[in-house]
């Protein structure tokens, strides 16, 4: 499972010109790209929602569970891209669908049950996503 995350001062997402997952934090949120592969299941996405819900990338070395930051998370497969050769990526190591979207919603549940104020997109669908970065602060975890 790879998630890249950006905090951010606000980020939302719309799909057909509806938003369906956005925040607007007091100071700071997270943006969370979530990316799954083949051998990842639901013990991993607990660890990483954990890992993401603890790491100190917000103001004072501060995590989101610090200060209760909202965090928007977002499906994205593209996180699994293999561009080593030709011109066009591949995306082999990228879970399908019907495995990816459970493990998505696992990680999403796992903020929650750890207190995030969590917002999502919509699996499969044809994402906007609008962000205002701040810092800009992105950092790849992978697990």
């Amino acid at each position: 499972m790879r998630v890249l995350v950006q905090r951010v001062a606000s980020a939302r997402v719309t799909v057909a010109g509806e938003t369906v997952g956005e925040i607007r934090p007091q100071s700071q949120g997270l943006l969370a790209l979530v990316g799954v592969t083949h051998d990842d299941d639901d013990a991993k996405a607990q660890r990483m929602a954990e890992k993401l819900w603890q790491l100190r990338i917000l103001d004072d070395e501060k995590s989101a569970g610090d200060i209760g930051a909202p965090i928007l998370v977002v499906s994205q497969f593209t996180l699994y891209g293999n561009t080593a050769k030709g011109r066009r990526p591949t995306w082999n190591a990228a879970a399908p669908g019907a495995v990816a979207e459970p493990l998505v919603d696992a990680f999403a549940a796992a903020l929650g049950r750890l207190g995030a104020d969590v917002q999502t997109g919509v699996f499969g669908a044809d994402m906007r996503v609008e962000l205002v970065n701040d810092g800009p602060v992105t950092v790849l975890l992978e697990l």
